[in-house]
């Protein structure tokens, strides 16, 4: 297979070569494994790379699954896997290796998704930008290599969007697949919690903010991949609601007339660039002309400081339960060169919070779920911008300097409108509906009540078919 053709389908179309004996594991294999090498440096997007092991696994291959055997990236997320080591973006944790995978990574494999690399990530997941030291340089945006690539499911978004592969593993818990899809142009859904299992080394991620799932060039592959991986895991503390039969074949039946409002404003007051809210406009326009109810609205009334500051505090809780696990099993004191100046600082800011910081914290998750999910008794889903900017600039947002609070209310300035839907557990995604002159995309982001990730990708599937953008794949040209 020509690499062209291979980067030109989505991974269902792949799929579907594989079922017809028209291409065999091994070619696809090759054909990641080639842009992978030709366009990942540029992009700095990929880390523990497994080139040859993972061409004689797709060489030994045995076909099964909704993706048969198609090529796939895990983000260096600390999701296990026995033949992936992970970071987590940070020195400290370089090289954590895993006695077993976790029960998302071998679902991934079920649904014939096999993984030849990793994905950056800034240290420890906590930044909306990709530019960990550990990585030896930023994540570039594959449309613009001055801009960065979102995080923190970054290295995941740009391999995506420069055609690496079809779909990725994310993972967000304040925007980290959305933001990046945004930034990059491609499809990025957030599921409701707990319905993609976190087993076996943990229950939830951050207070019950995480949630692990894909980014695509199509919103069908991410329909198919939530099929594959969405269903109860033994021990969970959080259920969803129950899902369909299968997304992907809720796709082809007849749209249903749904009501979205649609947002322009941010909370607090954070400024919004007119790109951003054109971009919404767009989308509003296209939801009118298929017939959806739309009408305007705007955030209902939270505290969004307060908001803010219980995300950092369980944030920096989280930073000292890894450092100090990993201090525990070396028996070394902490370094200077351990961790980021922001990391470090948000080490020292968590050894001081008390467990009464936490419980407030997460009281403050739950509250905002309920204000939400009252306000969403009116509404289908939300039309509002995935970012309150265009992609930024590298170095805009740094971890180089400054306090942890100050780096997380500058991180909640950027991601306005994602993180508050991880406190509510809602699905949200974000959409490359639309492009500036320059060629920058622009993300809209659709949520939907708890549990229902189907109106979410209904909606989305409208809307790409509307306005398609699966042909854009990036060609990162330097350094």
């Amino acid at each position: 297979m020509r690499d062209t053709e291979y980067q030109a389908l989505d991974g269902l179309a792949l799929a579907d070569l594989l079922a017809r004996r028209e291409v065999g594991a091994e070619d696809l294999m090759a054909c990641a494994i080639r842009l992978a090498r030709e366009r990942a440096p540029a992009l700095n997007a990929l880390c523990y790379e497994r080139y040859e092991e993972s061409l004689a696994v797709a060489r030994a291959w045995r076909q099964a699954g909704t993706f048969r055997a198609i090529p796939f990236l895990l983000k260096d997320s600390g999701l296990a896997h026995t033949r992936f080591p992970s970071s987590l973006g940070s020195r400290l944790l370089n090289d954590t290796a895993y006695p077993r995978n976790a029960t998302l990574a071998d679902r991934f494999e079920a649904a014939g998704l096999i993984a030849f690399a990793r994905t950056t990530v800034p240290e420890f997941c906590m930044a909306p930008t990709t530019e960990a030291r550990r990585n030896g340089g930023p994540t570039r945006n594959p449309w613009d290599l001055s801009r960065s690539s979102g995080g923190s499911s970054g290295g995941a978004a740009a391999a995506v969007a420069a055609g690496i592969v079809p779909l990725a593993h994310g993972s967000d818990g304040g925007g980290s697949i959305r933001i990046p899809a945004a930034a990059c142009g491609v499809y990025g859904l957030k599921v409701s919690r707990g319905r993609v299992p976190m087993g076996p080394f943990r229950g939830e991620g951050w207070g019950g903010l995480a949630t692990d799932g894909v980014l695509s060039r199509s919103v069908r592959d991410t329909a198919a991949a939530l099929d594959a991986i969405a269903a109860p895991e033994p021990g969970a503390p959080y259920a969803a609601p129950a899902a369909p039969a299968s997304y992907l074949k809720l796709l082809a039946e007849p749209s249903r007339k749904r009501r979205i409002v649609v947002w322009r404003s941010a909370w607090h007051g954070v400024p919004v660039a007119p790109e951003c809210i054109a971009a919404v406009e767009r989308a509003a326009e296209l939801c009118r002309a298929l017939g959806h109810e739309v009408v305007d609205g705007a955030p209902p009334d939270i505290d969004y400081e307060a908001f803010v500051l219980a995300h950092a505090n369980v944030l920096a809780g989280n930073i000292v339960v890894s450092v100090d696990t990993r201090l525990g099993l070396t028996g070394q004191p902490v370094r200077d060169d351990d961790l980021e100046p922001v990391l470090r600082q948000g080490y020292d800011y968590g050894k001081g919070l008390s467990a009464a910081h936490y419980i407030a914290s997460v009281n403050r998750f739950h509250a905002i779920g309920r204000i939400l999910d009252s306000y969403m008794e009116g509404y289908d889903a939300i039309l509002s911008p995935s970012l309150t900017q265009l992609p930024l600039k590298l170095g805009e947002l740094s971890t180089a300097g400054g306090t942890f609070l100050d780096f997380r209310r500058k991180v909640a300035s950027y991601g306005t409108f994602a993180a508050a839907f991880n406190a509510s557990g809602q699905p949200a995604a974000s959409l490359p509906l639309v492009w500036t002159d320059a060629g920058l995309p622009v993300g809209v982001q659709v949520v939907g009540r708890y549990g229902r990730e189907d109106v979410v990708l209904a909606l989305s599937a409208e809307l790409e078919t509307a306005q398609p953008w699966a042909g854009r794949i990036a060609v990162p040209r330097t350094a």
